[in-house]
């Protein structure tokens, strides 16, 4: 896809607004604008101006007057594609737009792809890979825990990561192949153990920064939050109340959910995705067999699940509610139990408090779905109690697919390296899975690539970027 020898242009910024900018980069930009922009200032060339410079003109078409704008310039390499650069603000009428387009392609330029910019910025060393993806990132987050995570990965934070434990690496492969270079005068140049610790240590982190893509993954697409209960707790009645809207039907009818119903809202900066589901309870109706099917894997798939019972409920049916829904999570899923209904009153509400169990990881409350009561509370715990504490740690996060089974290579390679220091497996075979470790390292911040995947990664980008 690149073109390192064309000036491209292309519009930077969406519909909507009052000022558009579009961005032309390459050899000739400056030469193309010269010819369409007219600054106020006679004695301005763009030729000539200083990196950093604004200039107020106009663009014209022959001796019509297309608009007035604002021309930036920004001299390679201190610009965002590395190389000479100019972007032009203009007022976001499509005709204008159109119009600016229309006369830089005339005048030489060339209409960008997707995300040829940062390919540009990437090819140029201007970013590594990873931090390219995250500009994409962060154009598509939608909550503030998202942007953080794409904010830490376009700062390079990740990056540095990969790169110390592939320089770890590289030290030690870089000395057991000199070893074998000597062929049989036995010289040992990396001790065995400091190159088991390296090891240890590289996999440990890579182990734990594919652990981190659940949530991750969760961040980006919206914390999955599933609502499960017997039929008419309430369970429709809380999915409006959380999202403020009459999204699922309410029904005294038992079994009016029958199938899964989602949407989506932001908590204190984070995507929550949340799921109404079909009552649990015995029942010979095949759809609602199928509905209920669906509920246990959406609890399997969730990871906060708020089970749903009524204040009439008796304690020992609502103990053993939970436990059913614990056989079914692991240590990371969290369960919150709410009792509901508290509109209608319980003399015995300390009683109920007092015989419920929950574990340390887990929290319940009583509210009131019908009357809201409580709801803001609950917002607050289902926060509290899914990814805060890693949000708000310094630790990476991953959320990007291709670098979490790069990741996983790694990890296997390293326990391959690991196994063959234990059983005295040939130095060759040990260096060979290093390499192999190194290269899935150098995948990830794209010192190791293919036109495959950069034509992958950058073909979802938008226009301009």
């Amino acid at each position: 896809m690149l073109r390192p020898g064309d000036t491209i242009c292309a519009p930077a910024t969406g519909k909507g607004g009052a000022i558009s900018i579009i961005r032309v980069s390459g050899p000739d930009c400056f030469s193309i604008c010269k010819k369409i922009f007219f600054p106020v200032d006679r004695n301005a060339d763009v030729l000539s101006l200083k990196g950093y410079s604004i200039v107020y003109g106009e663009i014209k078409a022959g001796d019509e007057i297309i608009d007035d704008v604002l021309v930036s310039i920004f001299r390679a390499p201190h610009s965002y594609t590395g190389e000479d650069s100019v972007e032009i603000s203009c007022h976001a009428s499509q005709y204008i737009i159109q119009k600016i387009m229309e006369l830089l392609i005339n005048n030489g330029a060339t209409s960008a792809y997707p995300g040829e910019f940062t390919q540009r910025a990437f090819a140029n060393g201007k970013m590594d890979l990873s931090q390219a993806e995250a500009v994409a990132d962060i154009i598509s987050s939608t909550s503030r825990a998202a942007h953080k995570i794409a904010v830490n990965q376009m700062r390079g934070g990740f990056s540095a990561e990969i790169s110390k434990l592939r320089a770890e690496l590289l030290h030690f492969a870089s000395l057991i192949e000199l070893e074998l270079d000597f062929g049989e005068e036995d010289v040992e140049l990396a001790d065995r153990n400091d190159l088991k610790a390296i090891v240890l240590k590289v996999k440990t982190v890579a182990d734990k920064l594919a652990s981190s893509f659940k949530t991750g993954n969760a961040i980006r697409n919206g914390i999955p939050v599933v609502i499960v209960g017997k039929p008419n707790s309430g369970k429709s009645t809380l999915l409006n109340a959380l999202l403020s809207e009459d999204r699922a039907i309410v029904s005294e009818i038992p079994g009016t959910t029958r199938d899964t119903i989602e949407d989506t809202m932001s908590i204190d900066g984070i995507m929550f995705r949340f799921i109404d589901t079909a009552g649990l309870r015995e029942t010979t109706d095949v759809i609602e067999s199928l509905g209920i099917n669906r509920t246990y894997e959406k609890v399997k798939q969730a990871a906060v699940i708020l089970l749903l019972d009524e204040i009439t409920d008796a304690p020992d049916e609502i103990n053993d509610r939970a436990d059913s829904i614990r056989k079914l999570i692991d240590e990371d899923q969290r369960l919150i139990v709410i009792i509901n209904k508290i509109d209608k009153g319980s003399s015995e509400l300390k009683e109920l408090e007092r015989k419920i169990r929950i574990s340390e990881s887990e929290a319940k409350i009583f509210i009131s779905a019908k009357n809201r009561t409580g709801i803001d509370e609950l917002k607050k715990i289902i926060v509290d109690t899914s990814i805060q504490e890693k949000l708000g740690s310094d630790d990476v996060i991953i959320n990007n697919i291709r670098h979490f089974e790069a990741l996983k290579n790694v990890s296997a390679s390293l326990g391959r390296v690991i196994e063959g220091l234990d059983n005295s497996v040939p130095d060759d075979l040990i260096a060979i899975d290093i390499r192999h470790a190194m290269h899935y390292l150098g995948e990830i911040t794209g010192e190791i690539t293919s036109d495959e995947i950069l034509g992958n990664i950058f073909k979802n980008f938008c226009i301009g970027k």
